[in-house]
C-alpha cells in the first residue's frame, strides 16, 4: 500500500507541477495549432507537451486512487464475511 501512496503523491506533485509551469510560461496559449491569432510554434509546443503531462498524471492518480479504494472495498468486504 506504501508503493501506492507514493505512487499517488508523485503523479499529484507532476500534476501540480506541470499546471504551474504552464501558467507562468504559456499563460494564454492554447495547445493546438489552429487559433484565431498566430502563436509562435515553440509555445504551441510547450502547451502541448505540458498539457500531455499533465493529463497522463491526472489518469496516473486517478488509477492510482481507484486501486487504493478498491484494495480498503475488498479486504473490509472480505474480513466482514468471513467473521
Amino acid at each position: 500500500m506504501r508503493a501506492a501512496w507514493k505512487v499517488f503523491c508523485l503523479s499529484a506533485v507532476v500534476l501540480a507541477a506541470t499546471l504551474g509551469l504552464a501558467h507562468l510560461l504559456v499563460p494564454d496559449v492554447v495547445p493546438v495549432g489552429y487559433a484565431e491569432e498566430l502563436q509562435p510554434s515553440w509555445a504551441i509546443l510547450t502547451a502541448f507537451a505540458l498539457r500531455a503531462i499533465a493529463l497522463t498524471a491526472a489518469w496516473v492518480a486517478i488509477i492510482t486512487v481507484s486501486l487504493l479504494v478498491g484494495t480498503k472495498l475488498y479486504r473490509t468486504l472480505s474480513g466482514a464475511v468471513t467473521r
